[in-house]
């Protein structure tokens, strides 16, 4: 099979390579978009369905066939590609890919892609560009159609980046090519055809979110159920998050605890289980507001209820600490897993004290007190004290 990039001119751009495996093709796929492309073709066509699932078993099916899969651009890149060669030997498929979006739109604004973040919203929501708007930053980002190019313009200017500049570049490398620029907050465009890529200059006061672990608690919906910024910081310095990491979230509250651990990495995967419906209605909420939708939220109690499949490499207990729970965790754990739980009650206090001391790992008191008035002056309210536990299966 060959996965070939099309570009927006069609067949002027291919390579020697790829026309030659156009022309021994006995059946070409793509969407109507591609074919159309492609208007001379003489073999077998067919269109590739929506939902793009479904055309999987069509393609599977035609194994041993010279099949030509027609895709935007850079087939690997936000594409097609990597969904494709899932399922396939290393010596079944061959890819020619063109030029993809983000390099004709490096090419056209004279950013530097390496510095640029390229992001692939066609089927995702925009709050994924949450961790990324900060003034100064630029973007290029890839859209479904002309219509989400004005959402997009709307829900920035609704955040507070409305002098964000929009470069909106369409049909990229075809003679249908055109580049217009924009502001968010007065975008008007209603004549933006696909596909399309936009290229975001931020600007604006909007809110930023810091790049550092221990975000304020103003930016997680809560009905108290949090771990507390400084808690949290401290809490994540514990986990130690790595690149391409899973963690347990349990008793996860309003799930800050598993939706910092993502936005350390953009590899990182977490699943969070929490006892209280809304809470993890409101986890989910959390997480997609702040640009980390994957996070993955299980309405139960554990230890009834631990997420299945792949061990995780950290494991964090902030709420439903208890002798069973963790009896649980280190039958289940593999070695090598970091655990860290925190504890505000005595029984519970006194629960990692004595797991401290049969286990070993670190054991630690956090005392934080705030600044209050105290008449005409102020003095020190302490809060209640956390033990917290970290050690390493």
């Amino acid at each position: 099979m060959t996965i070939l990039g099309l570009g927006e001119d069609g067949v002027d751009g291919l390579s020697v390579a790829a026309c030659a495996a156009l022309d021994a093709a006995e059946l070409v796929m793509g969407a109507a978009r591609h074919l159309a492309l492609l208007p001379g073709l003489r073999c077998e066509v067919r269109q590739w369905p929506v939902p793009f699932a479904e055309g999987l078993p069509m393609l599977l099916a035609a194994r041993g066939r010279r099949v030509v899969l027609l895709a935007s651009g850079d087939p690997f890149w936000f594409g097609a590609g990597s969904s494709v060669t899932r399922d396939l030997a290393p010596a079944e498929w061959i890819a020619h890919p063109a030029p993809s979006s983000f390099a004709l739109a490096a090419s056209r604004l004279g950013w530097a892609l390496q510095d640029t973040p390229c992001l692939g919203l066609h089927a995702a929501p925009f709050t994924r560009l949450r961790p990324h708007l900060a003034p100064r930053q630029r973007l290029l980002v890839l859209v479904r159609d002309g219509q989400a190019v004005a959402t997009l313009a709307a829900w920035l200017d609704g955040l507070g980046f409305g002098p964000s500049v929009l470069h909106v570049l369409e049909a990229l490398g075809g003679p249908r090519e055109r580049v217009r620029e924009v502001q968010a907050g007065s975008y008007a465009l209603a004549d933006v055809a696909h596909p399309v890529t936009i290229g975001i200059e931020v600007a604006g006061e909007g809110a930023v979110l810091p790049a550092t672990s221990g975000r304020a608690d103003t930016w997680f919906a809560s009905d108290g159920q949090l771990t507390k910024r400084p808690v949290r910081a401290l809490t994540l310095s514990a986990l130690a998050p790595r690149p391409g990491e899973l963690l347990w979230d349990l008793g996860a509250g309003s799930g800050s605890i598993g939706i910092e651990w993502l936005l350390a990495h953009p590899a990182n995967r977490a699943i969070a289980v929490e006892a209280d419906a809304l809470r993890a209605e409101r986890a989910r909420g959390n997480a997609a507001a702040l640009g980390v939708d994957r996070l993955t939220v299980l309405h139960g109690r554990a230890p009834d209820l631990l997420p299945e499949g792949e061990a995780p490499d950290a494991v964090f207990v902030g709420g439903g600490l208890s002798p069973v729970l963790l009896e649980a965790l280190w039958a289940r754990l593999p070695g090598g897993t970091r655990l860290v739980a925190n504890a505000v009650t005595l029984e519970s206090e006194a629960l990692l004290a004595r797991w401290h001391g049969k286990a070993g790992g670190d054991l630690m008191r956090i005392e934080l007190a705030d600044a209050v008035p105290l008449g005409g002056r102020h003095g020190w309210k302490a809060r209640y004290p956390v033990v917290q536990w970290s050690v390493t299966r």
